[in-house]
């Protein structure tokens, strides 16, 4: 079984960092009825997003950036999705 999961994680992380970049880079559907109904200079950010326009700050190659976002979301997700397992199981 452990097998099974580090396969998929490796597969998950090869997408995020290789794959990602080819992600379309057109608004999100929420995002795109706000730009169509005129609306979206409204929004305020309620809290300051750790890595906004899911790019990496500091990391000036955009494509770099995005792919390191995408495999710390990944290691990040898969960290929490284990532990609760864990947890769970116990």
């Amino acid at each position: 079984m452990k097998k099974i999961i580090i396969i998929g994680l490796f597969i998950a992380i090869i997408i995020a960092a290789f794959i990602s970049p080819f992600a379309s880079s057109h608004p999100d559907g929420l995002e795109k009825v706000a730009e169509d109904k005129k609306f979206i200079t409204k929004a305020e950010e309620k809290f300051k997003a750790p890595v906004p326009d899911y790019t990496m700050p500091g990391i000036k190659n955009k494509t770099i950036a995005g792919s390191v976002a995408g495999v710390l979301g990944v290691v990040l997700v898969f960290a929490l999705a284990y532990g609760l397992g864990l947890s769970v199981k116990k």
